[in-house]
C-alpha cells in the first residue's frame, strides 16, 4: 500500500502528515480491505509520519491486531530491500501488508505479479498507483519464495 495523500511540506519530509482527504482515503482503504475479508497478520510500515498515520486509520477500519513493525529502514528502502524484509516474515503469518512510498510501492506490485492475475486488477495497476492505493497479491509458497513474477495480482484499489 502507498500512504494516503500527505501535506506537501513539513520541516522534514518524514514529518509530513496526512491531509483531510488522506485521512478519508486511508479509512476508505481499510473499509475496502474489510469488505474483501482481508486482515493482515503482520504489517511492515515505514516510520514516516504519513505512513504510520495511514496504517493507523486502515487498522481502525479493519479492527485487527496484527504484528506491527514500524521501520526506519522502510522509509528509504529499495524494492529489493522490501522483498528481503517480507521474506523474513514467519510463514504462519498468512497475510502481510507493507505500507510505504512510491515509487517503490508501485514498482513492487508491478514486478511481483506474474501477469496471470485478475485482468481488472492489472488494468488498475497499469493506470497508476495514487496515494492510498493498494495491490493485493497471492503467493502459493512461503514468504521466502517471494520474488519477481511469483505472485498473482488479485485485487487493486484506488481511492
Amino acid at each position: 500500500m502507498r500512504h494516503a495523500k500527505a501535506e506537501p511540506y513539513a520541516d522534514a519530509d518524514r514529518d509530513r502528515r496526512l491531509t483531510a482527504r488522506g485521512r478519508t482515503d486511508a479509512t476508505a482503504a481499510g473499509r475496502q480491505l474489510d469488505a474483501w475479508g482481508l486482515r493482515p497478520d503482520h504489517v511492515l510500515v515505514s516510520a514516516a509520519a504519513r505512513t504510520v498515520e495511514t496504517w493507523e486509520l486502515v487498522k481502525q477500519a479493519l479492527d485487527c491486531r496484527p504484528v506491527e513493525e514500524i521501520s526506519e529502514a522502510l522509509y528509504t528502502a529499495s524494492a529489493r530491500e522490501v522483498v528481503e524484509r517480507v521474506r523474513e516474515v514467519p510463514d504462519e503469518h498468512r497475510t502481510v501488508a507493507v505500507v510505504g512510498h512510491n515509487p517503490v510501492a508501485s514498482y513492487l506490485a508491478t514486478i511481483l505479479h506474474d501477469n496471470a492475475g485478475e485482468p481488472d486488477a492489472i488494468r488498475g495497476l497499469l493506470a497508476g498507483f495514487p496515494p492510498a492505493a493498494f495491490a493485493v497479491l497471492e503467493l502459493d509458497a512461503g514468504w521466502e519464495a517471494l520474488g519477481e513474477g511469483t505472485a498473482r495480482l488479485v485485487r487493486f484499489h484506488t481511492p
